[in-house]
């Protein structure tokens, strides 16, 4: 016998139309939101980044390919690591591109040197943060899970970061005009939409999240 509440067609119904405009609140915040992102000033830049990129070493302006807008994920996948990281493998499910290398990394929040780490000076979702403490933190429960899973430890597991940053190419100069880390990606993790629509949500405790071609792994 469920434990969750039951009710009639009629119940449900009374409820779902309740939700409904909680849902449409939702989206017209989420259209807010939006209109203040595309109104942040635009950063101009003048630093020439270096990607490598299928075609060879390619400028932040060759990113465009001819387009007006960019948005860059940064996949985590350190020079040591054996995989990706799960997380990032997940959202790249969705799309087909991201950083490659170079101190962009280290000028946009998405990495941090060792010696920042050892320091314990580092910077990350736009504040600083005491690195040591992080790395006492990750070398138990999820955050070892997932450094041993792509194939390294802890501390050089997180010296890579998530962040995506968006660039819009205006009058042949480029201007950095988004970013976001941490929690702030999680609408780019496209399962998650689907999840958070079914009935038991996400369900699992842990590290559920895999590379697409390893659910059937238990």
């Amino acid at each position: 016998m469920t434990k969750h509440t039951t009710g009639t067609h009629k119940e449900w119904l009374a409820a779902r139309l309740d939700l409904l405009q909680a849902e449409k609140e939702h989206t017209r915040r989420g259209d807010k939101l939006a209109q203040q992102r595309q109104a942040l000033p635009w950063v101009r830049i003048d630093k020439e980044y270096r990607f490598d990129t299928d075609q060879g070493s390619a400028t932040l302006l060759d990113l465009f390919k001819g387009r007006s807008q960019l948005i860059v994920y940064h996949f985590m996948f350190g020079a040591d690591y054996k995989a990706g990281c799960p997380s990032c493998s997940a959202i790249a499910d969705g799309f087909n591109a991201s950083s490659f290398g170079s101190d962009f990394n280290l000028d946009f929040q998405v990495g941090i040197t060792e010696e920042q780490q050892r320091t314990g000076i580092g910077e990350y979702n736009f504040q600083k943060q005491d690195e040591r403490a992080a790395l006492e933190a990750g070398k138990l429960g999820i955050g070892a899970q997932i450094a041993a899973g792509v194939g390294t430890d802890w501390p050089t597991f997180w010296r890579e970061r998530p962040g995506m940053s968006a660039f819009v190419l205006d009058g042949g100069v480029v201007y950095h005009t988004y970013s976001a880390y941490a929690r702030g990606l999680d609408g780019l993790w496209g399962m998650y939409q689907w999840l958070d629509r079914a009935p038991l949500g996400r369900n699992e405790s842990g590290l559920w999240w895999r590379r697409h071609d390893e659910y059937d792994q238990r």
